[in-house]
């Protein structure tokens, strides 16, 4: 496995991702990682390094230029991209473009995840990243879907929830699968009764806040659930 970071920019915005490739001199499956709220942490990296472990190539890309240190720092690096979808966009794309750039990635097999902010990210990108082949969101934030969004979904998504995650509360999980419904998407969703927030990091627990907590049944079911996906839309790593 090779792992580095890797600096590139957006406009006029200095981004730092992480790169693990595991692909061995052969053409691999690349994944982008979209990272949670606070920022690309280690958190990505290591899922950055289990996707390597698995043979693919696995790009963290780095949404904001910046890391939050507290939770009230996290809001504003978000909504300066949820609130500007043009924005939001290039700084997926410009990821994108760091992940096909690498020697050992099959560009024709590509799939991208994403965690808490990034979850919601991707739930974004089924609208508009047909080159993909798939999309895994992880504990997304899901509160903020409108009635109606005529854009077509144009690629495959799972999404795995807690049930117990108080930011997707048992009405905005309706309304997601009514607007996929509506949409004719390819569309998974996995409700996990006993799981809460960021079920998959192991540091959430730091902010001492309700139903966010890691739960280890829920991540390692999740994580089977996107390598079966994986597996079906873009074969063997």
């Amino acid at each position: 496995m090779i792992t580095r970071d890797i600096t590139y920019t957006c406009g006029a915005k200095t981004l730092t991702g992480y790169l693990a490739d595991g692909s061995k001199e052969k053409k691999a499956p690349g994944i982008l990682i979209c990272h949670q709220g606070g920022g690309l942490t280690g958190h990505e990296k290591e899922r950055a390094r289990m996707l390597a472990d698995l043979g693919y190539v696995a790009f963290a890309i780095d949404m904001y230029g910046a890391v939050a240190t507290k939770m009230e720092e996290a809001g504003p690096l978000m909504h300066e991209l949820t609130s500007n979808p043009v924005l939001w966009r290039e700084r997926v794309s410009a990821g994108i473009d760091q992940l096909t750039a690498q020697p050992g990635v099959d560009a024709s097999r590509l799939a991208a995840i994403g965690f808490c902010f990034g979850g919601g990210t991707v739930i974004e990108m089924s609208r508009w990243a047909s080159k993909l082949k798939c999309l895994v969101a992880f504990h997304p934030g899901m509160q903020g879907f409108p009635e109606k969004d005529d854009r077509p979904v144009v690629t495959k998504l799972l999404v795995c929830a807690g049930q117990r995650d108080p930011l997707i509360p048992p009405e905005a999980r309706e309304r997601f699968l009514k607007l996929m419904g509506d949409a004719g998407a390819d569309c998974q969703l996995i409700t996990y009764a006993r799981a809460g927030h960021s079920f998959t990091d192991k540091t959430v627990a730091r902010f001492n806040m309700p139903n966010f907590e890691y739960h280890a049944d829920t991540d390692r079911r999740s994580w089977a659930a996107m390598r079966d996906l994986f597996d079906e839309t873009m074969g063997p790593a």
